[in-house]
């Protein structure tokens, strides 16, 4: 993938931004473990970088496309990184570094060449799945007698039992199709898809018992950082303060915390922590400049 990309530009257009991203999302994937936070120097830094290297790029080489290209790449991955983050997939500092690298290393939507970024988005997708998937075996392993207890407690949830009964009942008919289809591929189908039934009811009880044994912690005020996912509704006096509505706290609503904290009016915060996905970014770049896209790799 690199190669291609050596090939049609200038060495220096290449290798100066793909370093800079590669050091940004490094430091970004060390603070967003220690922390869950990617503070906004690198972000804002990176974005500012993105244009500023991109804009010098023109003007050194008195070609547009450079400036051109990085508009572009930034708008993309600003969309992109819209939509997630307010359907509360992502963080606001993992929207924050993509809009950054879409600044800093661009979109040429005249190139013959597959885009780097969309390479870079579709193993970010694939490799945040697998990411995401053992993070929370980790954390299942870390607090594995919070997590069953959480997990029973959901199974004998009145509503989840219903749900549970209806399953079973889709269960039963997928699995009658398959026994009377008479086709051999209609009856593998529809036996998959009656695992797949069972299987993705369990998994949504596990997710739910992870958010509530392994996710949700109580901090102080003075703990909160721009971003923080506030898992319960805060009202002082019947004033709305902060909540999951939110979708990530604001430095003003901290402030008014913190004041309510000294005067008493409030306690300790319960918060819902997101999984460090930067590391994941970090590892898609990586893998995007040894392999390019893994879906063309894979077929």
């Amino acid at each position: 993938m690199l190669d291609a990309l050596i090939q049609n530009s200038v060495p220096l257009t290449i290798s100066i931004p793909f370093a800079v991203g590669f050091i940004a999302l490094l430091i970004g994937s060390y603070t967003d473990f220690k922390t869950r936070e990617v503070p906004d120097w690198i972000n804002l830094g990176l974005i500012g970088f993105g244009f500023g290297i991109n804009l010098l790029f023109s003007a050194i080489y008195w070609k547009l496309n450079f400036i051109i290209n990085s508009i572009i790449g930034f708008a993309a991955l600003f969309a992109i990184a819209w939509v997630m983050f307010y359907t509360g997939q992502w963080g606001g500092g993992d929207s924050k570094i993509l809009m950054g690298l879409g600044a800093l290393i661009g979109i040429d939507i005249f190139s013959k060449n597959f885009p780097f970024l969309a390479s870079f988005l579709i193993n970010a997708m694939l490799i945040g799945a697998l990411y995401g998937i053992l993070w929370s075996f980790y954390l299942i392993f870390k607090n594995r007698k919070k997590f069953l207890k959480a997990f029973k407690k959901n199974l004998g949830n009145k509503k989840t039992v219903k749900i549970k009964k209806i399953i079973l009942a889709i269960f039963a008919i997928l699995v009658l199709i398959a026994i009377l289809a008479p086709d051999k591929f209609l009856r593998l189908t529809f036996f998959y898809l009656s695992i797949i039934s069972i299987l993705t009811f369990y998994l949504w009880i596990s997710i739910k018992a992870v958010e509530k044994s392994c996710m949700l912690k109580h901090v102080r005020p003075t703990e909160l950082t721009e971003g923080d996912w506030i898992a319960k509704e805060i009202k002082v006096d019947g004033k709305y303060v902060t909540g999951p509505k939110d979708l990530g706290i604001e430095k003003k609503q901290i402030k008014k915390l913190i004041a309510l904290y000294k005067k008493r009016k409030v306690n300790k915060i319960l918060i819902k922590e997101g999984i460090p996905f930067v590391p994941s970014f970090f590892i898609a770049f990586i893998v995007t400049l040894a392999y390019g896209n893994l879906i063309f790799v894979i077929l």
